[in-house]
């Protein structure tokens, strides 16, 4: 009979468990196992280091959102992306964010901003008066991220949000072997200082969206800096994701992924 292949996440836990028995489980010897020529056991030279260059999110929302829609940018910063869309495919666009330091470079930039709390709600906006509402890797900062998403699917056709994804190995390697809060390039912030109050996964994501309501239209996932339609494996491998939803009600091509 041949053996059925085992899926990456338990390979990688076959592997891990190899690796202590070869250590003699001494974690100190353990970690220099995975040390080499001072880069970090993560792969990277500090595991603190900030993503740079350009946003892949951006990249690929510039292909989702279609020229001359109405879009709301919700936690848009200094309006980056509102930008590049205003300037690149002629939309009409909206931003909200808290930060006040943001919100006038944001005006500086020529992005109508609306200082606001997106716990408190999107009441000052009518139903579906958006084509486009989209939220890049800030939900896990939010206090009611369900209802901030709920909000997001009333005001707008289409919800994009992007998020990074704390069931990612690496992750899952620093709470084993160090025992402290995950810092990588994707979470660079100490547990003291982070702004993600909900640690959320890409299962957790999914699995949550039923209670509001909600359907995946399209799903990708970045990992080792390739981004590719979204998979099983991604809750194991891929550092953040980024989905595509509309109400239940509204969803005509069949299954969501």
């Amino acid at each position: 009979m041949t053996q059925a292949k085992a899926f990456p996440e338990e390979e990688t836990i076959q592997w891990l468990v190899e690796l202590i028995h070869q250590s003699g489980l001494d974690l100190n010897l353990l970690k220099k196992t995975w040390e080499s020529e001072g880069k970090s056991i993560f792969g990277y030279a500090s595991p603190t280091t900030a993503i740079h260059g350009p946003r892949w999110d951006h990249a690929l929302i510039q292909k989702i959102v279609t020229p001359g829609s109405r879009v709301l940018d919700c936690g848009c910063g200094s309006g980056d992306l509102l930008v590049e869309l205003i300037r690149d495919h002629h939309v009409l666009g909206q931003g909200i964010e808290i930060d006040p330091v943001e919100v006038q470079i944001a005006v500086q930039h020529g992005v109508p901003v609306l200082q606001a709390d997106l716990d408190v709600g999107l009441d000052g906006f009518g139903d579906d008066i958006f084509d486009f509402v989209i939220l890049e890797r800030t939900l896990q900062t939010v206090h009611r991220p369900l209802d901030v998403l709920k909000e997001m699917l009333r005001v707008g056709k289409v919800v994009i949000a992007s998020f990074p994804n704390f069931a990612h190995w690496r992750n899952r390697l620093q709470l084993f072997l160090e025992g402290r809060m995950p810092q990588t390039p994707s979470i660079p912030y100490g547990w003291y200082e982070t702004p993600n109050i909900h640690h959320m996964t890409i299962r957790d994501f999914k699995e949550s969206l039923q209670i509001i309501n909600a359907q995946i239209v399209e799903g990708y996932a970045r990992s080792g800096g390739l981004v590719h339609p979204c998979r099983d494996s991604d809750d194991l491998t891929a550092e953040e994701a980024l989905f595509v939803l509309c109400r239940s009600t509204e969803y005509i091509d069949g299954a969501g992924i």
